[in-house]
């Protein structure tokens, strides 16, 4: 993949989404909520999981009270996000470490919380403009595949391809602008193959 055509039609998709949602990473007061918003943003729609968050947050308006919280109490809070259960236990055992230690901001740090993943991690970083990183989910993987700017088979492979193909300063924005494009016209796979379409024929 040409690197101009590439960043062309990145840009073209920014465009597109100019004024998308709001995104699971954006909005929040306090740092510890938007990194539990991302987690819990996971197989998850933005849009169903920012009111959550927002539940959450007003029952639980401190890292210290959902860190002593009840899980029970937690999933009560998330239960129509998918999976929750599990993102139950793991915001609390996130929470409990952040509260005894302080908000971790080093990639490698963050990836050992529990049901802190790299995207997680890349996202996040991204979020409080810690460096520049890509945050590959489903939605970056699956543009990225159908623009023909990765062939990787897993989200690590996608996210080094990326790297490679755009200079550094667009890292931060290819996760926001993909996201935002696959929640917008992603649910109907005719609408966005159309579109993808039509970029694939840019030229550099």
């Amino acid at each position: 993949m040409n690197q101009k055509k590439a960043i062309k039609q990145l840009k073209t998709l920014n465009k597109i989404v100019e004024k998308g949602p709001r995104l699971a990473a954006e909005g929040w007061e306090e740092n510890w909520q938007t990194l539990i918003a991302i987690m819990l943003s996971a197989q998850t729609r933005d849009s169903k999981t920012i009111p959550i968050c927002e539940g959450l947050f007003k029952r639980f308006d401190s890292v210290e009270k959902i860190a002593k919280a009840k899980i029970s109490s937690i999933e009560k809070e998330i239960k129509s996000i998918n999976y929750y259960k599990t993102k139950a236990k793991h915001i609390k055992e996130t929470a409990k470490i952040i509260f005894k230690k302080g908000l971790i901001e080093e990639f490698e740090e963050l990836i050992q919380l529990p049901g802190v993943g790299r995207k997680t991690a890349n996202v996040f970083l991204v979020a409080m403009g810690k460096g520049n990183h890509i945050g590959v989910d489903t939605h970056v993987f699956r543009i990225s595949h159908k623009l023909g700017w990765s062939k990787g088979k897993t989200p690590e492979e996608v996210e080094k391809n990326l790297m490679k193909l755009f200079p550094k300063r667009y890292w931060n924005s290819i996760n926001n602008i993909l996201v935002s494009f696959g929640q917008t016209h992603g649910r109907s796979q005719s609408k966005e193959n159309e579109i993808l379409k039509e970029v694939r024929k840019l030229k550099a």
